[in-house]
């Protein structure tokens, strides 16, 4: 089968103007509608790529009303990972997922591989792909063992998932073009088949800045969204006002079921399921501990989004640090870190928290609709969002 392979080349401005006019544009991030979460500021481009050192890339597979796939790629940094490790930790909210490299980065603390994110049933492909990559590398050449990191979400709706599409190029090309800078967020990569509450879904991004006074560390936070659920975007009932929530049939038995069928595009229920990979970065010079107690925070920013982890949603964050001051290179049979104090630990909360709902806002705004399987996954009425956030008080 052949592939039209969509590789994103990250060179467009990570800011847009405000775009209301339709579907075919470039549509907004949250902030060009006037959502402004939290109260701490962004990163020069509101990314997880703010945080010094960490690259993104983005393979998208397209093919007609068959494959809406990809691959994501994240690096802590420009250098061999699996010489130079990153402390890490990995929170799970719910369990239902096929998150690979779990029990080393719990049993360890430290990150070895690229992180990769994908559709279910390609988890395996891709990282038999990272390691046959990886270990033709440079200083590889003894290595016996590898802790290969590669999370997903459930694209089967919009994507042949039995079909396994994603291939070793693909996943070459995605280890080999990661770069810092604007990243693109949307229908694209790991994101291309995803839905979030009922619309198009995918990868979102966004980041948090502390004031010196509370250290003056980046939190950066990626997002694949996949997962349902009732919208609420800063206190705005978006979902239930646009007649797109979770347990709807049941609340209203009597309405058409053939409506309440097309509501999701498909299903004939959403209870809250499909799922989610977070991915948080800071310079904060944190250990595996903090790290754990920072990804646990995400999960109160996806909760804030409407999000109930449903009983089949996989709710996953990983995080790591890229401070020099916590590396863990593998040559060092000794090792001196220095991290900060559980005390200065609250801010670097708060600002996983901002950065995950916000990044999650994003996925869904920047998602343009997707066709497939015979589906379709709409994007967000723009118009209408619009709307709903002025009578809210979210927007002027």
């Amino acid at each position: 089968m052949l592939h039209k392979l969509f590789l994103t080349m990250l060179l467009s401005s990570a800011v847009y103007s405000q775009n209301l006019a339709g579907q075919d544009g470039k549509r907004p991030r949250a902030r060009d509608l006037g959502i402004e979460v939290g109260v701490f500021s962004p990163g020069a481009l509101n990314a997880i790529t703010d945080v010094a050192g960490v690259r993104v890339s983005h393979v998208t597979l397209e093919n007609g009303d068959d494959i809406n796939t990809g691959v994501t790629a994240i690096y802590p940094h420009g250098g061999s990972i699996y010489h130079d490790r990153v402390p890490a930790a990995i929170h799970v909210g719910n369990g239902y997922g096929k998150l690979l490299g779990v029990t080393q980065i719990r049993e360890l603390g430290e990150l070895e591989t690229p992180i990769l994110l994908t559709c279910t049933l390609c988890v395996w492909r891709v990282a038999d792909a990272m390691v046959e990559w990886l270990l033709e590398q440079p200083g590889m050449g003894d290595v016996r063992s590898l802790n290969a990191v590669v999370g997903e979400t459930n694209d089967g709706g919009l994507n042949n998932i039995r079909s396994r599409p994603i291939r070793a190029a693909h996943v070459r090309q995605a280890l080999t073009t990661a770069q810092s800078g604007p990243v693109e967020e949307g229908s694209v990569g790991a994101g291309r088949g995803t839905r979030a509450f009922g619309w198009k879904g995918g990868i979102g991004t966004s980041s948090r800045v502390l004031p010196e006074s509370l250290g003056g560390f980046t939190t950066g936070v990626l997002v694949q969204s996949n997962f349902g659920g009732i919208l609420t975007i800063d206190g705005a009932p978006v979902g239930q006002e646009m007649g797109r929530y979770s347990f709807k049939e049941n609340l209203h038995p009597d309405n058409d079921p053939l409506k309440e069928s097309d509501m999701f595009g498909w299903d004939s229920a959403d209870e809250g399921q499909g799922s989610i990979m977070i991915i948080v970065a800071t310079d904060a010079p944190l250990s595996p501990l903090k790290l754990e107690r920072l990804a646990r925070r995400a999960i109160i920013g996806l909760g804030r989004t409407g999000s109930f982890a449903g009983n089949g949603s996989g709710d996953y964050v990983i995080s790591f640090s890229t401070a020099d001051e916590v590396r863990r290179p593998r040559d060092h049979s000794v090792l001196q870190l220095k991290e900060i104090s559980n005390d200065q630990m609250s801010a670097l909360f708060q600002s996983a928290v901002e950065s995950t709902e916000e990044a999650i806002y994003n996925s869904i705004l920047k998602a343009t609709t997707v066709s497939g399987m015979g589906r379709t996954a709409d994007a967000i009425d723009l118009s209408a969002l619009a709307e709903i956030l002025r009578r809210f008080n979210v927007t002027p």
